[in-house]
């Protein structure tokens, strides 16, 4: 089955590395026209910009520079397809998670999405068409201990994809999720993780982790014609982590 995105516009948070890097890169492919957020990651989007994706830097916590972004956006014509993937981790005690703790995890990971969203819909609703895709986390449903605000906010994405997806479906707007497994990104890493965590993320039936390329498979389908059907959706490429070991 081929993705044909030829004519569509599309912006993809936290672009340049991961799964965000990856998802750009798969939207090109599949004919989309791509931007891709950054944070002054200028060296890492050096190849984006070879695959014709047009990085545009701003930080998606702060709303002057999201406003910013999308008016740039805009000025350059209608957007039709949002990932909203920036996102960071945090493992810490919940005990020791203080308020600058929580407000930084749940402003990248869920206040953000709720952002660019609110920019996004009004002009997807104005041309009755759009498709979005938050990427949320299996964590956001199975919880993990000394990563409440992480899963917490994974958990709001999910919830806030629901309703959206409820709320715009009639002006020809899908709203849909993607909640990943353990990925091998930077975020997950053996290199940044302990031989523990890693143990507990592999402790699953596929005993391997993903790549940003699966994850982005799934959300490029999510955005396509071929999902068409799909709305209010949170699809789980995870390696089977939603059943256990």
């Amino acid at each position: 089955m081929t993705l044909d995105l030829s004519g569509q516009t599309a912006l993809v948070t936290g672009a340049a590395t991961g799964i965000g890097r990856a998802t750009a890169l798969a939207l090109a492919e599949a004919g989309a026209t791509v931007w891709a957020n950054h944070l002054g990651q200028h060296d890492a989007v050096t190849e984006l910009r070879a695959a014709g994706i047009e990085p545009i830097e701003a930080d998606v916590t702060d709303p002057a520079a999201v406003a910013a972004m999308f008016e740039t956006l805009e000025a350059t014509g209608p957007l039709d397809l949002l990932v909203n993937n920036a996102g960071v981790l945090l493992k810490k005690p919940f005990l020791d998670t203080g308020e600058d703790d929580w407000a930084w995890v749940l402003g990248v990971d869920l206040t953000a999405v709720y952002r660019c969203c609110r920019h996004a819909l009004p002009g997807m609703r104005a041309r009755g068409r759009g498709a979005i895709v938050n990427v949320a986390s299996d964590l956001g449903f199975l919880g993990r201990e000394h990563y409440a605000a992480y899963c917490a906010a994974k958990a709001g994405v999910m919830g806030l994809t629901r309703s959206l997806a409820r709320e715009f479906s009639a002006d020809g707007i899908r709203v849909n999720g993607v909640a990943p497994g353990p990925i091998a990104t930077a975020m997950v890493s053996p290199e940044h993780m302990s031989e523990e965590w890693m143990a507990k993320e592999l402790a699953i039936p596929m005993a391997r982790l993903g790549t940003p390329e699966e994850v982005a498979a799934a959300i490029v389908f999510l955005l396509s014609p071929q999902a068409s059907y799909f709305t209010g959706q949170i699809l789980g490429p995870n390696g089977g982590s939603w059943m256990g070991a």
